[in-house]
């Protein structure tokens, strides 16, 4: 059982056990989070759905991101993060929420924000968001894995606080 499997699986027991529902919220990772949770069979049970988000448009479209967030800071930013991760709350019947927006390369990067950079946000109703930037090592593939194991980990630990 590979990790993204095992942390799928565990993500959907923590959910079934209080009721809940997450959704995804994803830019580099084009689907993958959400991929990795309907490979678990019954997870229609507790994922209510994904929103692929790639470009500035869609985040703003889909997930009611600001314009002037997304001029301001930038697509890879922990407050584009925190607005996508209770955007996809706010656009959902999910109780937990998980955003990720970051640079998978290989090009793409800054000095400010080089490749591997990944920022991410954990909503849950009723609880502040967490966010979180990160810096991944690797090729597009390891970083893209490396988010969506970062990304289901997190939605756990949103589980268990709130």
């Amino acid at each position: 059982m590979t990790e993204c499997e095992r942390l799928a699986r565990e993500l959907g027991d923590v959910l079934v056990a209080r009721g809940w529902r997450c959704a995804t919220a994803e830019s580099c990772t084009g689907g993958l989070v959400a991929g990795a949770i309907t490979e678990i069979a019954g997870s229609s049970d507790w994922f209510d759905r994904g929103f692929v988000t790639y470009s500035n448009d869609a985040k703003e479209a889909m997930l009611g991101v600001p314009s002037a967030m997304l001029a301001t800071h930038g697509a890879v930013s922990e407050p584009v993060a925190r607005a996508m991760a209770e955007g996809a709350l706010a656009h959902s019947r999910a109780t937990v929420a998980v955003a990720i927006t970051g640079v998978a390369g290989p090009g793409g990067g800054s000095a400010a924000k080089p490749v591997g950079t990944v920022s991410f946000a954990w909503a849950a109703q009723g609880q502040p968001t967490t966010v979180e930037t990160r810096h991944f090592d690797g090729d597009r593939r390891a970083i893209r894995l490396a988010s969506v194991t970062a990304a289901l980990a997190g939605l756990i630990a949103a589980a268990h606080r709130a």
